[in-house]
């Protein structure tokens, strides 16, 4: 796709497209397209998703199920905690720069495994196995506000919702993707899925 070419929806529009997906999916009326040969031919000539989502690996939280998208709408990346490295800086600088997306999620979710790890590690010094803590390394500075008098359950909401705020932090970091919010190219936004309800909450 051509870098100059607009966005096929406004920010705007495309957040709108999410939460009515999601209103679907909560509700049991999802679309959950079977796939069709026409749909896949248009596809193979190439890709106009209308949003692009950072979320968890968690098997629980499928973005294209909880939005209730069709093949080709959203351009998804998909690491454990959601976190920043600059491999997803660059599939994130891809979307923004190749694919034109005007609207990014930062998307977590209750419950976390990644984040409850870095909590253990962040409070009491937890070790996990080397690669799991090179992960969890990349989300305890978000929790530097954590308040350790909660319970453990409200400690872990409030640790999700630090740390997508610090993917968010992490990504406006970079020059240029700051320079696009500002100048209002693009929308970034954090969210927390509960996997309890299905709902997706978008955070201020």
């Amino acid at each position: 796709m051509n870098s100059n070419a607009a966005p096929a929806l406004s920010a705007d529009d495309a957040l709108q497209r999410l939460k009515a997906g999601n209103q679907r999916f909560v509700a049991g009326t999802a679309r959950f397209p079977t796939v069709q040969k026409e749909i896949l031919a248009d596809l193979a000539k190439g890709q106009q998703p209308y949003a692009t989502i950072l979320a968890c690996s968690d098997s629980r939280v499928p973005p294209e199920l909880i939005f209730d998208a069709g093949f080709g709408e959203l351009f998804i990346i998909r690491v454990a905690g959601n976190v920043m490295s600059p491999e997803v800086a660059g599939s994130l600088q891809y979307a923004g720069s190749h694919l034109q997306t005007s609207l990014f999620i930062v998307l977590g979710h209750t419950k976390c495994g990644a984040v409850d790890a870095a909590i253990d590690t962040h409070l009491r010094g937890t070790r996990q196995l080397s690669r799991i803590q090179l992960l969890v390394d990349h989300i305890i500075p978000g929790l530097s506000d954590l308040d350790v008098q909660r319970t453990p359950e409200a400690m872990l909401t409030q640790a999700v919702e630090a740390n997508v705020r610090w993917s968010i932090h992490q990504l406006l970091e970079l020059p240029e993707a700051r320079e696009r919010v500002e100048k209002g190219k693009v929308k970034l936004l954090g969210a927390v899925y509960e996997i309890e309800t299905g709902c997706v909450r978008f955070l201020e």
